[in-house]
């Protein structure tokens, strides 16, 4: 399991330091996390909580991405992957679903998301890139999660 955790972390350190490089991740880095990370969480829990958790997940990041699909083709008229929405983030939100039960996944979105739009505001004016590295933030938040989680021993992610 050490090794799994090890790999996690040089994982989403090298999405973090890519993303926010360059805005771009390798195409391999998001599929493998997908499965250490679903890994992790499979081994946490039962296997019916394991695939009920998936499917909820899921569903709520399906619903995520539709009405941010509709709100950029309806409201501001934008190429949805092509100007608002990257696919290595839709890849990441996926990542996440896979990675805890329900509960946990929605308080870590909600609160990834909370914490990329406030390092965004600090640094969108030291930035040379356009747009926003969300998986990078993202990536970021959950790095800082699990370090201080596995540290600290004191809740089980996957029991919340």
């Amino acid at each position: 399991m050490l090794l799994v955790k090890g790999l996690i972390v040089l994982n989403l350190g090298y999405i973090t330091y890519q993303d926010l490089r360059s805005r771009e991740v390798y195409w391999f880095l998001l599929p493998a996390l997908i499965f250490l990370l679903g890994y992790l969480h499979f081994t946490n829990v039962l296997r019916l909580h394991f695939f009920n958790a998936i499917a909820i997940n899921v569903s709520l990041v399906g619903l995520i991405l539709g009405i941010l699909y509709l709100y950029a083709w309806l409201i501001i008229k934008r190429p949805f992957f092509k100007e608002v929405f990257g696919f290595a983030d839709g890849l990441y939100f996926l990542a996440l679903a896979v990675a805890f039960p329900s509960v946990t996944f929605v308080i870590i979105f909600v609160f990834s998301l909370i914490f990329s739009l406030l390092v965004w505001l600090l640094m969108k004016h030291k930035s040379h890139h356009e747009g926003t590295p969300l998986a990078g933030y993202m990536a970021a938040f959950l790095l800082l999660i699990f370090i201080a989680n596995w540290m600290s021993n004191t809740i089980n992610l996957y029991l919340i």
